[in-house]
């Protein structure tokens, strides 16, 4: 297996930086090939803007338009390049990050932003009115798997179907659905410690088999059950979910996972 982890903590010695290290040496362990991208040790420019598509860049800036011309011509900036390329070479991806602000650290959104370009993560396939794009469960990316592994400092019952912070899976559907999956990657389920910021020596030798558990177990984990988009249950080209799919009561973004 070859496992790209995208990491992003500005603090190596934080739990989500020991995380990661513990991630690449348990994969290693197992005889995995691993990949890291340490955002902010890698000074990871966060922002999209022309330079990043060098000729291809219009006098007036589209972002889609000239991120896929710049991807079709070869001259997107060579940071980007090499991310794409690790995208490629994978067949595991796993973002580890910390929750703050209900999503993800603005450097790891800016990766997604400029990596992601028209023509590599969106934008690819067939458009027409039976089949709107390679995407959610096809595209560029698929057949590999995707994982979040994200740290909240909120408790369990926070982010419980009642707590006030809203369900971890409707706060990470953005990602795993909109980010991971949309390109084609199958999802599985997150790894989510919760009060990291209260997490004592005690507490993280079983965070440590847990996380090295799920690690070891990434291939045979079934991933969330995603509809595709492309395969019946969707009204081509409205996007709209089919009438009589999804369960009795179930609404917003539970209608989009089989089951």
């Amino acid at each position: 297996m070859k496992t790209l982890i995208v990491h992003a903590h500005p603090e190596p010695l934080s739990l989500n930086g020991t995380l990661k290290d513990l991630a690449v040496s348990t994969l290693e362990g197992a005889g995995h090939e691993v990949r890291v991208s340490d955002l902010y040790a890698m000074n990871w420019k966060a922002a999209v803007d022309a330079a990043d598509y060098g000729p291809a860049a219009s006098p007036r800036l589209n972002v889609a338009l000239d991120s896929g011309r710049a991807f079709d011509t070869g001259t997107l900036t060579a940071d980007v390049r090499a991310e794409q390329e690790k995208l490629l070479w994978a067949d595991t991806v796993i973002l580890q990050f910390p929750l703050w602000w209900f999503t993800m650290p603005a450097i790891l959104k800016g990766w997604v932003e400029r990596v992601f370009t028209y023509h590599f993560g969106y934008g690819v396939g067939e458009h027409s009115d039976t089949h709107y794009g390679d995407r959610f469960g096809e595209g560029t990316l698929a057949g590999r798997r995707a994982m979040v592994s994200v740290t909240t400092g909120g408790g369990e019952s926070h982010f419980s179907a009642r707590g006030i912070n809203g369900p971890i899976d409707d706060l990470l559907f953005p990602i795993q659905h909109g980010i991971l999956y949309y390109p084609g990657m199958e999802v599985l389920p997150p790894f989510v410690v919760h009060r990291a910021d209260r997490l004592t020596e005690e507490d993280f030798p079983d965070v440590a088999k847990a996380w090295q558990e799920r690690l070891l177990t990434l291939e045979s984990t079934e991933p969330i059950p995603f509809r595709r988009q492309n395969f019946g249950d969707y009204e081509i080209p409205s996007m709209r979910l089919k009438e009589g799919l999804g369960a009795p009561g179930r609404s917003g973004f539970g209608l989009h996972v089989r089951g």
